[in-house]
């Protein structure tokens, strides 16, 4: 079956249930691949390249293998890495493999401590080195596979149909962040609704199938696999009729959105109390392995940085003062994570009596408050102009990264009377460090209208990774360079 829409072609030859099977069978293939080429190479430096006398054969130790990685496979499957709910999870899933890779290391321990009296002894060299050869096989194996479905996925292939229910503001903003996430494995097919909507009526860019009474035909017609129900849009009855019907279908999945989809981009968590399953909103947007990483990215990349550009630090800080009189240092007053309010640190750029010269000049005056930015700021100084070309006097906040106030990548920031500009989304942008570079400063920087800024932002921090992270600071790089949009 062929599905055409905005010109790309999405296939589904199998029920999702057999595509689910075949790609736990790939997936069991490969990790044992993994696991018993990891044993191998082992052995190999073990044994045979370092200078070590080998007291039992390959043979030995492939007998113990072969009794070893079927045993290693039912940890993983504990571990739920053959779970389709958690695969392709990024950094969890990560975190799943080093778990159960080690302990299976602890087991084969645990196996050499009862035999190591009988007449076969596991070397402990060997045990270290296939830790570490199965743990990078494994992970590297499981990041491979990810980057070729998500490859796939992109140009059409390994989508399921996926019906949202409700057609409502949340059940249109589902459907664009769908549409806008490739690689989520989900092809929207339309929507129902609980209204009279007219079938054909066209939202955005899929179509009002039908009404929720037309629901048990089209999940069999359009092969359906995801129901996700935009709870905001229907009674609780409905909600409940719609559970009754799909909640135990094994080839359909029904998810339900949080009723917040468009004011919460942190996630969700669900604890049990007094048996009710209550949802809390996670305060922030990144946590765990998630917020390690983008540390580690941070204060990597920071401190050689600093070290590096101290020269060129101190030939500005020169340069600003010999250029007019005032502070080196600008602070500006921004919100950060929580609500928190903390001072951006640049190099001055301004008079500063630039308020007076303002005053003196309505139309920039008024032109400044609507979009936020002068393109011929007449309070900027001569060495200011050569800054903010190249965006040089924007160094200084590496500081405030070091302080844990700011991130290399991230949204804008705002002062805090400016968020009343984001509206309904103000929330999310203080989930999240305000950064040095973003979407938006690759994408034009002040070019770019208040709106689109907000809608980047909005953007990065619903669909944030460690790999969006790294691609905006390659791209910004040509970006200063070439000095678009900046004045």
């Amino acid at each position: 079956m062929t599905v055409t829409n905005s010109g790309r072609r999405r296939f589904f030859p199998f029920p999702a249930r057999t595509r689910r099977r075949v790609l736990v069978a790939v997936l069991l293939a490969v990790d044992a691949l993994a696991l018993t080429a990891a044993f191998w190479l082992a052995y190999l430096l073990r044994f045979e390249i370092l200078p070590y006398t080998a007291f039992y054969t390959l043979g030995d130790y492939a007998l113990l293998v072969g009794a070893f990685v079927p045993a290693w496979l039912v940890v993983f499957a504990v571990f739920q890495l053959y779970n389709p709910h958690t695969l392709f999870g990024g950094i969890q899933e990560y975190a799943r493999v080093f778990n159960a890779v080690s302990l299976g290391i602890v087991a084969l321990v645990v196996v050499g401590f009862f035999l190591r009296d009988a007449a076969f002894t596991i070397s402990r060299g060997w045990l270290i080195l296939s830790w570490l050869f199965t743990l990078l096989l494994a992970e590297g194996a499981r990041f491979g596979l990810r980057r070729v479905v998500y490859a796939l996925r992109r140009r059409g292939h390994l989508l399921s149909p996926a019906l949202i229910v409700g057609a409502n503001e949340e059940g249109r903003a589902l459907a664009q962040q769908l549409d806008n996430w490739a690689t989520s494995g989900l092809y929207v097919v339309g929507f129902v609704d609980g209204e009279a909507l007219p079938a054909g009526a066209v939202l955005g860019a899929h179509p009002v199938l039908g009404s929720l009474d037309d629901l048990e035909r089209l999940v069999p017609e359009k092969r359906i696999a995801e129901i996700i129900v935009a709870p905001t849009a229907l009674t609780r009855e409905q909600l409940l009729s719609i559970f009754r019907a799909f909640g135990v279908n094994s080839d359909v999945e029904v998810r339900l959105s949080s009723g917040l989809f468009e004011v919460m981009t942190t996630g969700l968590q669900v604890k049990e109390l007094a048996y009710v399953p209550l949802i809390s909103v996670s305060k922030a947007r990144m946590t765990g392995g998630d917020a390690a990483l983008k540390a580690m990215l941070d204060y990597g990349l920071t401190v050689p940085g600093l070290v590096f550009l101290s020269p060129l630090l101190l030939l500005v800080a020169l340069a600003v003062k010999l250029d007019s009189p005032g502070p080196v240092i600008y602070r500006r007053r921004v919100m950060g994570v929580g609500g928190r309010e903390f001072d951006a640190f640049k190099f001055r750029t301004m008079r500063v009596d630039g308020d007076e010269i303002l005053a003196a000049r309505p139309e920039l005056k008024a032109a400044l408050t609507s979009n936020h930015k002068l393109k011929d700021d007449p309070r900027v100084t001569r060495v200011g102009k050569v800054l903010r070309r190249f965006s040089i006097d924007e160094l200084p906040q590496l500081f405030n990264v070091l302080r844990g106030e700011m991130s290399l990548v991230g949204p804008r920031m705002i002062s805090p009377p400016e968020m009343a500009e984001y509206g309904k989304w103000g929330m999310n942008l203080l989930t999240v460090k305000p950064g040095l570079t973003g979407l938006w400063q690759v994408s034009g920087r002040a070019d770019v209208s208040y709106e689109e800024r907000v809608r980047l932002d909005m953007h990065y921090i619903r669909n944030w990774t460690i790999w969006l992270d790294l691609q905006l600071l390659m791209r910004t790089i040509p970006v200063v360079l070439g000095s678009r949009g900046a004045y």
